[in-house]
């Protein structure tokens, strides 16, 4: 595999986004009539100082210790929204607060932000997304489902706690981001995010909570997060293509993480518009269902390439390896089909110094018949599973100084199409 040479893009682009200009104006949402009392809604209050800063060409919007509770609120451009330590911006739940005038059955974040340049989400507090009632009847209806043994179809839309759409020079450092009604943070389409020292929190039965969704975006880089939902911990997206790239998500490094209750370092399930160059290193996991997981299917996918897991520890992880072309399920057997532009290719893929305990499997690595998953390296890999290792329709895997030690069975299971180097002699 090639070196990969965006880190040095990506320190460059750390040094800019954590520069501070001087004699930044400081707007403070009680001076503009927010009470923080936990009781009063300071929406207005809130969308004044935002829309102040905007006007005045940037500046500080302030949250000062107390409770705010509020509607849907909207960054402007050059703004950092800093929440001090002991304030919490905390969503109302009712509903219709929610819906999108412009779309009907549609829902807003609770906080929007959309082509902006140099915005930001700082401090010590929190940003609350008040999920616990979206989440119960989810939870519910699958309860019933599972029982009847049907699938469950949720019929009322959850909105996401942050979304930012198209920005630039992204900045969110040292919040609590928790209690989302699904999504927690979502950049699409942004370029130059840098995420660091923010904690997610989400119970972990609460559906569909994910923590940090990068979708088509370009230059991002995820930095001493502790990360503890009910779904993806983050969960890299590239459903389609982007305007003037050949890849929707590029140059991508996660450093430094923890990784606690919820479905691990994921990619997908939509790749359909590539993902190219995504670095993960010095992560910890304990107690994820996955830990490094690519998940696509026919249909819904494209190619992902030139990607490096290393320095990785995981403590009961049920599948610290999956890499599998189907979702949401991989069949027991499967025929091939024709290749299409949306088939899903994965390959380059470097996994090294990884020790990893399981109380599952070691995990899987299964591509489709007609297109193997391709070039993998495990270099200084130690599993501890219950199960073996599993390959299915894979090429030039290659192992170096790989050892997995199941409690029975065979170390590494060799299915359909299975073309792996350096096992074990026999």
């Amino acid at each position: 595999m090639k070196k990969l040479l965006f880190p040095v893009l990506l320190v460059s682009l750390v040094s800019a986004l954590l520069g501070r200009a001087e004699n930044v104006r400081t707007f403070d949402v009680r001076e503009f009539g927010a009470k923080g009392d936990g009781k009063t809604i300071d929406t207005a209050a809130i969308q004044q100082a935002l829309d102040a800063s905007g006007k005045a060409g940037g500046g500080i919007v302030r949250l000062k210790p107390g409770t705010y509770l509020s509607q849907p609120i909207y960054l402007r451009d050059k703004t950092t929204l800093q929440l001090d330590a002991g304030a919490k911006l905390l969503a109302t739940d009712e509903p219709a607060h929610f819906d999108d005038p412009r779309k009907p059955q549609s829902r807003v974040a609770f906080v929007n932000g959309k082509d902006l340049s140099q915005v930001a989400i700082t401090g010590g507090g929190i940003i609350d997304g008040a999920g616990e009632r979206w989440w119960k009847p989810v939870v519910e209806g699958k309860r019933l489902a599972r029982a009847k043994g049907e699938t469950f179809t949720e019929t009322v839309r959850r909105p996401r706690l942050i979304i930012l759409s198209g920005c630039r020079d992204v900045r969110i450092e040292g919040v609590t981001i928790q209690n989302s009604p699904t999504f927690h943070l979502v950049p699409s389409e942004c370029e130059n995010v840098l995420i660091t020292n923010v904690t997610f929190r989400a119970p972990d039965e609460a559906p569909n909570t994910d923590a940090i969704d990068p979708s088509a975006c370009k230059n991002v880089r995820i930095i001493g997060c502790i990360i503890d939902v009910g779904d993806d911990n983050i969960a890299i997206k590239s459903g389609r293509k982007v305007a003037g790239r050949e890849f929707a998500v590029e140059n991508v490094w996660v450093e430094r993480c923890t990784f606690l209750h919820g479905h691990g370092m994921s990619i997908g399930s939509e790749t359909a518009g590539g993902v190219k160059n995504l670095v993960v290193t010095n992560c910890t996991f304990n107690g994820t269902t996955s830990g490094i997981r690519i998940k696509s299917a026919r249909g819904k996918g494209g190619l992902v390439e030139n990607l490096v897991y290393s320095d990785i520890t995981m403590t009961n992880v049920d599948y610290p390896i999956y890499l599998t072309s189907y979702y949401p399920k991989v069949p027991a057997e499967d025929a091939a089909q024709p290749v299409a532009t949306n088939s899903p290719v994965y390959r380059n893929i470097v996994i090294r110094n990884v020790t990893a305990h399981s109380a599952k499997t070691a995990g899987m690595i299964v591509g489709l018949p007609e297109l193997p998953i391709e070039n993998v390296t495990f270099e200084n890999v130690r599993l501890t599973a219950p199960a073996g290792l599993m390959f299915r329709n894979v090429r030039a895997i290659k192992l170096q100084n790989t050892t997995v030690t199941p409690a029975k069975g065979p170390p590494f299971i060799l299915e359909a199409n299975a073309e792996v180097k350096g096992l074990p002699q026999r």
